[in-house]
């Protein structure tokens, strides 16, 4: 269920998620609003559960990582005792850095980040000797066209 948020909620949380070390003084100058209004604001969109967290973005392909890879899997096993094992597996492995149910054919999108494709060879075999898969395939990222964490800020109808 999404809140209700004003256009001043949006215009912080557009200017938060582009530099999340904003100070409330440069925050209250870029939305035009008092310093205390705008901490009152912030503060109660993390209390709303809006704002979840601010994280550092890193180039990870100067940490050495980067293959971007998309591991697409379908399971013929959808019972609750495999799934919490899946679930306990793909949640283990810091180089699996999303995890995705789907509708349609597949039944799961991992999203990794690894060195090269040994590395990702190195991940699947960890991963399929933790949790039975009917179907692994894999996708490498050729070039990254667009890649943010920016939740946009449209109107909802």
């Amino acid at each position: 269920m999404a809140l209700d948020i004003d256009e001043i909620d949006r215009k912080l949380l557009t200017e938060l998620q582009r530099d999340g070390t904003l100070s409330v003084d440069q925050l209250s100058e870029r939305v035009a609003l008092s310093r205390n209004a705008c901490w009152r604001r912030v503060k109660r969109l993390e209390e709303d559960g809006i704002i979840t967290g601010r994280v550092a973005l890193v180039d990870a392909e100067k940490l050495g990582l980067g293959l971007s890879v998309f591991i697409l899997i379908r399971t013929s096993n959808h019972d609750p005792e495999w799934l919490q094992k899946f679930r306990a597996a793909v949640t283990g492995f810091s180089e699996i850095t999303g995890v995705y149910r789907m509708s349609g054919d597949l039944d799961y999108v991992l999203r990794a980040r690894v060195a090269d494709v040994k590395a990702y060879d190195r991940l699947y075999q960890r991963l399929i000797a933790k949790v039975t898969l009917s179907d692994v395939s894999a996708s490498f990222v050729m070039e990254e066209i667009k890649e943010t964490t920016v939740v946009p800020m449209a109107r909802s109808s």
